[in-house]
């Protein structure tokens, strides 16, 4: 499953953020009450593993996911039976929502309440989290966690959630964005597949002008910057400290992905309608050529929401710019598990994160993204290759994407989704061209890295 997958899923699910802020208690679960956890306040003696550990005592462990990943704590319990959990739903911090910041600021001032683990559907989290004298999130790289297991991970999936070399997360799953296809409709058509970003522009002139109403991406979601800005290394959203950021909004190569959409929106290839919404699926979703878009595209958009029959869809390789001299790509949402360092049961909760972010029981068996530990990522999508409702090869293209997003698109304290929303998209509403709202998008990204504390750099 921005942030997102980021199936029924995204962060990684919009359709998973439906459940938001429902509390409920599972398996082995009393009801739940985040503000009454035992968890404590550091006593102040510094461990060795680089933060002040609380008092350890017994009890339950209380663990926050969003409902799409309620299964991976379901399936822990059912391989741990003998520890007792707390499970909390909530809305998974989706959609540049806060509603953990804003929680862990209510436990901070009254001392307690903290959950032992939490999962966000975003990557956020270690830019507010890590920092200062009420910094919730534990670090993991200090002796926590064995280097053999942070080693395991995809290249650069953790790199997120690292503050100056400090690992404070474990990468749930990735949401690389490749080329999804309909390899029916384009053979149909005697389309060759594109490789580069140039190579789709003429496709979708062509297609506007042979075969008008079909499409070739869509623009009208809050994660597009995320898919096209991202992957046309546009320095937008360059994270160059814990409080530094660089905003470069109206850069050239910001601009030239804004004048493709903007020629695909006026020639109606790309669309404007919201993919989860339903005039999409009424209105486009048997006529989808192509989309790029992350790794759970293929369980949440084609097989959930559009529906798309066995045999028909396909993945290429992530497009990219022809000057580019190695091709990178962009990245949408791909959730995260954090350690709490008030936690009074640190083995248990050690044993938990370590479990639901690596082990095969969930993440090949129930996961419906792309796993960040490498091990799982192997056996899931030969899993997915191995269902028969691909065509072609899948496996190739998405490994590869793994390591090509760009490393130059941060995780900011704010969320980019939430900006662009409230910045770009109603004025695409108004008629105006994104290349004409570069400016007013700089400002905005400004202004909020500013309210969040950030020293912005243009």
């Amino acid at each position: 499953m921005r942030r997102r997958s980021h199936a029924a899923y995204r962060r990684a699910v919009p359709a998973a953020t439906a459940a938001a802020a429902v509390l409920l208690a599972v398996a082995a679960c009393g009801p739940p009450n985040p503000t009454a956890s035992s968890s404590s306040k550091p006593t102040g003696a510094a461990s060795q593993y680089g933060f002040s550990t609380a008092e350890q005592k017994d009890g339950k462990l209380v663990v926050w996911v969003d409902s799409t990943r309620l299964d991976a704590a379901k399936a822990y319990q059912m391989a741990h039976p003998g520890v007792p959990l707390d499970i909390v739903t909530y809305d998974g911090n989706a959609n540049g929502s806060n509603t953990l910041k804003t929680k862990v600021q209510l436990f901070n001032r009254a001392g307690e309440g903290w959950p032992d683990v939490v999962f966000t559907t975003d990557n956020n989290t270690a830019s507010w989290a890590s920092q200062g004298d009420d910094a919730f999130v534990a670090p993991l790289n200090k002796g926590l966690l064995d280097d053999a297991t942070l080693s395991g991970f995809a290249k650069g999936a953790l790199d997120v959630c690292a503050v100056d070399g400090t690992v404070y997360c474990l990468r749930n799953d990735l949401a690389q964005v490749v080329l999804w296809y309909n390899k029916k409709l384009l053979d149909k058509f005697g389309y060759t597949l594109p490789k580069t970003w140039e190579e789709y522009t003429a496709l979708g002139e062509k297609v506007a002008a042979e075969h008008p109403g079909y499409i070739i991406g869509t623009a009208g979601d809050a994660w597009a910057p995320e898919i096209y800005m991202w992957g046309g290394e546009c320095p937008a959203n360059q994270v160059t400290g814990a409080k530094a950021i660089t905003v470069k909004a109206t850069d050239a190569k910001c601009v030239r992905t804004a004048r493709m959409l903007d020629k695909l929106v006026a020639n109606k290839t790309m669309s404007m309608l919201p993919l989860f919404g339903p005039d999409f699926v009424k209105n486009q979703g048997d006529k989808v050529l192509m989309l790029p878009g992350p790794a759970w595209y293929g369980g949440a958009v084609f097989q959930g929401t559009i529906k798309t029959p066995k045999g028909e869809l396909a993945v290429g390789d992530a497009l990219h710019w022809a000057d580019q001299s190695e091709p990178v790509t962009g990245n949408v949402g791909g959730g995260t598990w954090w350690l709490s360092r008030h936690t009074a049961r640190l083995k248990a909760a050690k044993d938990f994160i370590g479990w639901v972010a690596t082990a095969d029981e969930y993440q090949v068996a129930l996961s419906p993204g792309y796993p960040a530990f490498s091990a799982a990522a192997t056996k899931w999508i030969k899993k997915q290759q191995d269902s028969g409702y691909y065509a072609g090869d899948i496996s190739a293209p998405i490994a590869a994407a793994a390591g090509q997003v760009w490393p130059g698109w941060g995780s900011p304290e704010f969320s980019q989704e939430a900006v662009w929303a409230k910045t770009v998209i109603p004025g695409q509403t108004a008629g105006k061209t994104i290349e004409s709202l570069l400016p007013d998008w700089q400002t905005a990204i400004e202004q909020q890295a500013q309210v969040s504390g950030y020293q912005v750099t243009k």
